[in-house]
């Protein structure tokens, strides 16, 4: 593995396999064969026997390519959920994923107990839109039951053109009977980063996936955030990775590399010791960006592998205070080997490590503080509602009220906490840890 190039899956949907894949030619891979293989001979002869059998007594005349093809995906399936085979035309899909538009549901996918599980819904897309959430299992797609498709074939039926609509049948944690979820299909284009201010002197960051411009518009998001709070300065930052399934794993390094001055981001060790690539921060963008302030992430269920290791990264260097929920614990690195005819194998060659150390995988992130989503209802003060100034007949109007309203405007606390009460909490810490690091000044 030599960390030439890395690629996202998405399928046109967004298949999950996170942060680390590498690109590997036809050429490079013939040089990386060994000389001798150890082949099991009686199993090649049983291999044969039943390819034989197939040809002369199965009902309908099957190809012999589509045999070999269809032996080649369940030796490789059966290695890994995320190991595969890819042909020509789910190879170009692959390849398409790392420009952030694409056709399709707008979900990040894996399979599960062969079931197809939603990672995360991609935000303004049509998925999230209809309600899909992160850890939907999906048994149906219109009338065609799952239990037996390759994630392959899955993928092939949730594509469609845009416009066309498709029925999930969702079995969802919580509920007492499967959902069906109607959603139609669109041109996904997925902005990775964006930003807005919270309250003034707090901004917010959110990343929905690790794409190749990802680092580059972090930069241009804090830049934003640091004009916008100009004059009360920026002292607090909430990085949101919610949800996020991942992406590049050169993307994941800078923006870990944005917020840290020294040390290690993130480590990848496969079978072999020679095999070991170690990221450190100033590789690709010099100091911290943010200048000491305080930072929180906020991970769920639903974050996975690329924003695993910036959670990690950043956690264990103590630069961010993390909340939320355990995340997804895919911490497993794929290698992209080009074939000779235009297809290729995606093969799990190394897992990736903490800068302590620690495996994200089959584990997750623990996030520093664990804070459930929940929905929270306000109360009136005393069951009755006090009668304000404005409520008062004659009052005077406010010579300021008429100016035009600002779309920007930050919500309140009573609509923050309503809306999103993990982020309610978030805002609420860095106010806490800006206070305490004015105090030590």
């Amino acid at each position: 593995m030599n960390g030439k190039q890395s690629f996202f899956l998405t399928l046109c949907l967004g298949i999950v396999i996170g942060a680390g894949l590498t690109m590997h030619d036809a050429a490079e891979a013939k040089k990386a064969e060994p000389a001798v293989l150890d082949l099991p001979q009686n199993e090649l002869q049983t291999f044969t026997e039943i390819y034989q059998r197939i040809k002369l007594h199965y009902v309908d005349d099957v190809a012999g390519k589509e045999l070999i093809e269809n032996a080649i995906r369940g030796m490789i399936t059966g290695l890994d959920p995320h190991s595969s085979y890819l042909d020509t035309e789910e190879y170009k899909d692959l390849r398409i994923g790392t420009t952030g538009k694409f056709g399709g549901l707008g979900i990040e996918v894996t399979m599960e107990d062969g079931f197809v599980k939603v990672v995360s819904p991609i935000d303004d897309t049509p998925a999230k839109r209809a309600g899909m959430q992160a850890g939907d299992l999906i048994v149906r797609l219109d009338d065609k039951p799952v239990k037996g498709m390759t994630l392959s074939d899955a993928v092939d039926i949730m594509r469609g053109d845009p416009g066309e609509d498709i029925t999930l049948t969702v079995v969802r944690q919580g509920e007492n009977k499967p959902l069906s979820v109607t959603i139609t299909r669109d041109i996904i284009k997925v902005q990775s980063v964006k930003n807005r201010v919270l309250e003034p002197g707090f901004g917010y960051i959110r990343i929905t996936q690790f794409q190749a411009r990802t680092t580059e518009d972090l930069q241009k998001a804090i830049a934003e955030l640091k004009k916008k709070t100009k004059e009360v300065g920026l002292n607090g930052l909430v990085l949101d990775l919610r949800n996020n399934p991942g992406g590049l794993l050169t993307a994941a390094v800078g923006v870990s590399d944005a917020f840290l001055t020294e040390g290690g981001i993130v480590s990848i060790k496969g079978r072999n010791e020679e095999d070991k690539i170690v990221y450190n921060s100033e590789s690709i963008i010099p100091g911290d960006m943010l200048d000491g302030i305080p930072v929180v992430v906020l991970i769920n269920g639903g974050s996975a592998s690329a924003s695993e290791i910036v959670a990690g990264a950043l956690q264990d260097h103590s630069r961010a205070v993390i909340i939320g929920t355990t995340s997804f614990g895919k911490g497993s690195v794929q290698t992209i080997n080009e074939l000779r005819q235009g297809n290729a194998v995606k093969l799990t060659t190394a897992r990736y490590y903490t800068p302590n150390g620690r495996t994200i995988q089959a584990k997750g992130i623990e996030p520093d503080i664990k804070l459930s989503r929940v929905k929270v209802e306000l109360l009136d003060d005393f069951g009755f509602k006090p009668v304000k100034e404005s409520q008062l007949e004659g009052h005077l109007e406010n010579d300021k009220e008429k100016q035009a309203e600002d779309k920007d405007k930050p919500l309140t606390p009573d609509e923050l906490v309503k809306r999103d009460y993990q982020l309610y909490e978030a805002l609420n810490l860095l106010k806490g840890l800006q206070v305490v690091q004015s105090i030590k000044k």
